[in-house]
């Protein structure tokens, strides 16, 4: 039995499949008799406290506020490994991805404005269908197993560590609060002594770590979202040992971060987040302006604005499609960044501070995340290629990995 949750938590869709029966899991329970059990525990009360120094919050934020840092700061190290030896590495590669992102993330926002201009108070989740899940995304893709073009892989994680890099920036620059100058400067202070860290080549993580803690508890004093301080600490951690060539500290790290993020920190933070009540849920709720526009706008929004940047770069001669893949899995592949679940929660928490009166804008996340997920398997699973017709091996130029089923 063990052997068997071991292989099952190695597959690629397995962080994708936990975080949707998290989901799942928090939707049946808050519309259960344990509804009152599952607040209880998400508003439970915890204070941390040193002295004067004291930060009082409920479960939910120490969820969103604090466990999530740990999350951004796996994505800050997924980040600059990329930059400098990934896929991000090479500006050829990365071109049609980026504006892929960036018209991913315009397209989405201006339908969601589109249909709440009329209402200001509503603008402020303009950037909540503008993130895409990429736990999800790729678990969709790998039900399909080999047949997937590695390069469509590449292609759908490009798009998606662009996704994450501006939602950090929408994130700093849109959704903070009244700043503290002093707790912003004492965030302020722990950067240099990070770098001279990486510059003296320190490897051990502690002094990191140590440093990084105190710049989240900084950070959530100031106003600033806490959770940027672990992009930040990421971006020090540094990516090869001098001592010892073989060993990098950054991947080594981002290694045993990925299980407790993906089967641990994931799935909490959708359990906490995802639990909707549907009592009183109707025609009307689902149509009103704030989930419409956040579903019209991960499943319509996201597909034209990366299938337009696409074609722009193709017209332009700008940039090819990936190596092996064609315009229908190219189209696929955009449906799947409609799959905005996790950042999009996120970002929906900031925007609103919780769930308004009279609308709930996790109805629009998830049900513009499941249409989206959908209808890029189908789509993806009659673009690739089937079992009875296999495909050429990779090394024979066109990117393809050959089928076993």
């Amino acid at each position: 039995m063990f052997a068997q949750i071991k292989k099952f938590l190695a597959l690629e869709a397995a962080g994708g499949i936990i975080l949707a029966i998290a989901a799942i899991l928090a939707m049946i329970v808050a519309n259960s008799p344990l509804h009152d059990a599952y607040h209880a525990f998400i508003h439970a009360p915890v204070v941390v406290q040193i002295g004067a120094f004291e930060i009082a919050k409920d479960a939910h934020h120490w969820i969103n506020d604090g466990l999530m840092a740990i999350f951004f700061f796996l994505v800050g190290l997924e980040l600059k490994r990329e930059a400098l030896i990934g896929e991000l590495a090479d500006v050829k590669q990365i071109l049609m991805p980026a504006l892929a992102a960036i018209g991913g993330m315009i397209a989405p926002a201006l339908i969601y404005a589109g249909l709440n201009y009329q209402h200001p108070e509503q603008l402020a989740g303009w950037a909540i269908p503008a993130a895409t899940d990429i736990a999800f995304a790729l678990g969709v893709l790998s039900l399909l197993g080999n047949r997937v073009p590695n390069a469509l892989k590449v292609f759908l994680v490009s798009i998606a560590i662009f996704d994450d890099l501006g939602a950090i920036i929408i994130i700093a620059l849109f959704y903070t609060s009244e700043l503290s100058l002093v707790s912003l400067g004492i965030a302020g202070i722990c950067l240099p002594f990070l770098y001279l860290l990486n510059r003296m080549n320190v490897v051990r993580l502690t002094p990191y770590l140590l440093i990084g803690l105190i710049m989240w508890a900084a950070l959530l004093k100031s106003g600033v979202h806490a959770t940027l301080s672990g992009v930040l600490l990421a971006f020090f951690i540094p990516l090869k040992n001098k001592f010892d060539p073989e060993h990098s500290p950054l991947e080594e790290l981002e290694h045993d971060l990925h299980g407790t993020v993906a089967f641990g920190i994931l799935p909490l933070f959708a359990f906490a987040n995802a639990g909707i009540s549907l009592a009183g849920t109707s025609l009307d709720t689902l149509l009103h302006p704030v989930p419409l526009g956040i579903a019209a706008g991960l499943f319509i929004g996201k597909q034209i604005g990366v299938m337009a940047a696409v074609l722009l770069c193709l017209k332009l001669g700008l940039a090819n499609l990936p190596t092996g893949t064609n315009m229908k899995q190219i189209y696929g592949a955009s449906l799947l960044c409609g799959i905005g679940f996790t950042m999009s929660l996120f970002i929906s928490g900031l925007a609103f501070g919780g769930i308004p009166e009279g609308f709930d804008p996790r109805l629009g996340i998830i049900l513009g995340s499941i249409i989206s997920g959908v209808a890029g398997y189908l789509l993806l699973r009659k673009a690739v290629p089937n079992a009875e017709h296999p495909v050429l091996a990779k090394d024979s130029g066109d990117g393809y990995i050959p089928s076993t089923h």
